[in-house]
């Protein structure tokens, strides 16, 4: 099964989609590993994403949809793959879909991780990474996984906070990004729910975020 992954920074998209592989054996495919892998192996289309890279700008849909399209159609994705981290805006949502369309390609499941966006940005704030294993579960906002003071609730090893999980401009700028529903992330989100339930070949599904990851898992293997 091919799915699409939407959720805010904070909402465990990224832990989720790491369960899905695991369970499923599907490649997760985030859209930055991407980019950074075609700029590392020197390819045409990374040599031209490093051009606007380099200069700080956005690099097109017309360079970023090729680079995808070309991870999907790898041999490990041939019986499924899990996209993570793209699109990011509605206009790059109709030309994702155009596209996978011309190649050939289906799109079978869409997952929307719906969490309010002040606890999506408290638990940001929350991380903290264990010296030992940056795995560990760690949040001081979450019951939980609330460590022992400085201390990593797993192992007892020495925590962390990562510098841009403290930077509030810079977290409110990106849910900014994604909670925008004319044009941004969830405008995204929502044209492929609009495609689901005008068409019925996609799947969407809708997902409470604010469970503990395993409560969250059990309702996401549910639904697939």
């Amino acid at each position: 099964m091919n799915i699409l992954f939407f959720g805010p920074n904070g909402s465990g998209k990224g832990t989720q989609g790491s369960i899905l592989k695991d369970k499923y054996h599907t490649p997760h495919i985030e859209s930055g590993a991407i980019f950074r892998d075609n700029i590392k192996g020197g390819t045409e289309l990374g040599a031209k994403a490093k051009e606007y890279i380099d200069k700080g700008d956005l690099v097109p849909d017309e360079i970023t949809i090729p680079m995808i399209l070309d991870r999907l159609k790898r041999d490990d994705c041939k019986e499924g793959w899990l996209l993570d981290g793209f699109p990011r805006n509605k206009t790059q949502a109709i030309k994702l879909d155009e596209s996978l369309k011309d190649a050939g390609m289906k799109l079978d499941i869409v997952v929307e991780i719906i969490l309010d966006r002040e606890i999506a940005k408290n638990r940001i704030m929350g991380r903290r990474l264990c010296e030992k294993d940056n795995n560990h579960p760690n949040n001081i906002y979450i019951d939980v996984i609330k460590p022992d003071g400085d201390k990593c609730r797993v192992c007892g090893g020495s925590l962390t906070v990562r510098a841009d999980d403290q930077d509030e401009d810079a977290i409110n700028k990106r849910h900014n990004i994604y909670y925008d529903t004319d044009t941004g992330t969830l405008a995204a989100s929502y044209y492929f729910k609009d495609i689901a339930a005008d068409k019925g070949d996609i799947k969407y599904i809708k997902l409470d975020g604010a469970p503990s990851v395993k409560e969250v898992t059990e309702e996401l293997i549910s639904k697939l």
